[in-house]
């Protein structure tokens, strides 16, 4: 894993605004994401990480089990409104920019070309260029940030946030509410939805997720207000499927039945 300083200094900008390590929905992976949903809120453009959401670790090809998936959020949002932004693939650190081409190639969507590591300010600037390069410009709250790493992607798209305007759209050019609910105050900042997947395709790195968790689950339990908890609930309800039947029936299962069940077979 490369060194990465931005990642390095997330903590101290912590101290100063813990909200940033919550996510506005939490899935296992990305076959809870109700992609039609979202487009129809308002959404109309992704940004994936690619190790451990997309792929396994240092691979290239996607992960089977999210085939259907994958293409659904392709054909939902359109060509090009999906984009995988790696600290690996893209980045100053592919040489040649053939990871890039290689992802780029097996999983049917363009890579971002930045030269500084997520969640830096500058690799936002470089995710905000493209979508506003696009035929139809991407605004930040109608994108989709979806992220295995909680100091890197899920504060990424927190820091893309801005403070929403006390009255909004007063010319009505411009669509203000995207992800808005009927009956829940909204936030006092809007930007992109950020969706934390917490399900790993390969375990690695274990000690610094489960120090993202601590510092997830302490800004929920001491910092969170109630209208805020309420508002990620309503998130969870409407954007958020049921894991597949064999999901569940292992997760009931357990690993002691498992492994004795593939013994006997």
């Amino acid at each position: 894993m490369p060194f990465n300083l931005p990642g390095v200094l997330v903590p101290l900008h912590l101290l100063i605004n813990p909200r940033l390590v919550v996510p506005s929905i939490v899935v296992k992976d990305i076959r809870q994401l109700d992609f039609p949903a979202l487009y129809k809120a308002g959404y109309r453009g992704a940004v994936f990480d690619k190790d451990n959401c997309l792929t396994i670790p240092h691979e290239d090809r996607l992960v089977p089990e999210l085939a259907e998936a994958w293409r659904e959020c392709r054909e939902t949002f359109g060509p090009g409104n999906v984009l995988i932004v790696s600290n690996t693939a893209g980045s100053h650190l592919d040489a040649g920019e053939i990871e890039a081409e290689s992802v780029s190639h097996h999983l049917s969507a363009p890579v971002l070309r930045h030269t500084s590591l997520k969640p830096s300010y500058a690799c936002i600037k470089s995710i905000r260029a493209y979508f506003a390069s696009l035929p139809r410009p991407v605004r930040d709250e109608e994108l989709v940030i979806v992220g295995d790493r909680l100091l890197t992607d899920v504060v990424m798209a927190n820091r893309m946030s801005r403070r929403a305007s006390s009255n909004p759209n007063p010319t009505g050019s411009e669509k203000t509410e995207v992800g808005g609910e009927e009956g829940l105050a909204r936030p006092d900042r809007v930007g992109p939805l950020s969706v934390w997947t917490e399900g790993l395709w390969k375990r690695e790195s274990l000690a610094l997720r489960n120090l993202e968790q601590g510092m997830l689950k302490g800004a929920e339990r001491w910092v969170l207000k109630p209208q805020e908890v309420a508002w990620r609930e309503s998130l969870q309800h409407r954007f958020v499927k049921p894991l597949p039947v064999a999901e569940v029936q292992d997760r009931k299962e357990g690993w002691v039945r498992r492994l004795m069940r593939r013994f006997r077979s």
